[in-house]
């Protein structure tokens, strides 16, 4: 088994600066601050999808938004896609193992990952990184698809003491040879309302945290984690390469959903 590394500050910046590059990314939707990119494999290239969204937030401080995306009870409240997700274990004081399963457009399959994400505040940028791992006690389902995340991550960036930048960048495996319509659909429509409804869920934390154990924040203190540890040797790296794809190339759109371009919010 390949062995697991966690990411250090250089991983950390290469991140950070793979979120600002421009060059050779596609726009797919710039709109009502909001903007989505992607990168589509080469013809006869591995299926490896790159998706960035950025959305400006000129009402909630990056700390916010840094605490959201932490908060695993608070996304099972404003993320509809989930069908599950829980943390593991913890690996070190800046990272843990979780499991997550999501919703695909119909008719697909649904997916699932088992990841490792590490965190780290650096020159005032907040960021989350993440790419698959395997776990013996969380081996592929059969009624879903196991996809796996190359490298993913979230870069906060405060503009002001009541406003920042969220910027999400994956490089994602889906397992699976996906029809073009569900590509064009995932950068021109899901995500960007993905975006705008992580942004409303953004305003809305301060309130729900007030009622929902205020004080415990284990991403900033990890002295409150409750998870178990577990040695980074008991994991390895999760290559597609070992698990099946699936063809689902051609599979047609729900005629309900056709053009379905109005929501704005997931």
């Amino acid at each position: 088994m390949e062995p697991v590394r966690l990411p250090d500050e250089r991983a950390f910046r290469a991140f950070r600066a793979e979120c600002e590059a421009e060059q050779g990314w596609l726009s797919r939707y710039d709109r009502e601050g909001v903007a989505v990119w992607a990168q589509l494999p080469a013809p006869g290239a591995l299926a490896v999808h790159r998706v960035k969204g950025r959305v400006e937030m000129p009402d909630v401080p990056a700390e916010t938004v840094y605490d959201v995306l932490h908060d695993i009870e608070y996304r099972k409240r404003w993320d509809s896609n989930v069908i599950e997700t829980h943390d593991i274990a913890r690996l070190a004081d800046n990272a843990d193992v979780g499991y997550y399963s999501w919703k695909c457009p119909k008719p697909l399959k649904n997916r699932d990952v088992v990841t490792l994400r590490s965190w780290l505040v650096l020159d005032k940028s907040y960021m989350i990184i993440n790419f698959s791992v395997k776990h013996l006690k969380y081996p592929p389902r059969k009624d879903l698809v196991r996809a796996v995340s190359l490298s993913a991550g979230y870069l906060v960036q405060s503009t002001g003491p009541s406003s920042c930048t969220l910027t999400y960048l994956a490089q994602v495996d889906p397992k699976g040879s996906l029809p073009k319509w569900v590509v064009n659909k995932a950068s021109r429509y899901l995500a960007p309302k993905l975006m705008k409804k992580m942004h409303k869920a953004c305003l809305k934390y301060p309130a729900w945290k007030q009622e929902h154990n205020l004080d415990s924040k284990p991403w900033l203190f990890p002295e409150q984690s409750r998870l178990p540890t577990m040695a980074l040797a008991d994991l390895a790296l999760q290559h597609a390469s070992s698990l099946e794809n699936v063809d689902e190339s051609g599979l047609m759109e729900p005629r309900d959903e056709k053009g379905d371009t109005s929501g704005s919010e997931n």
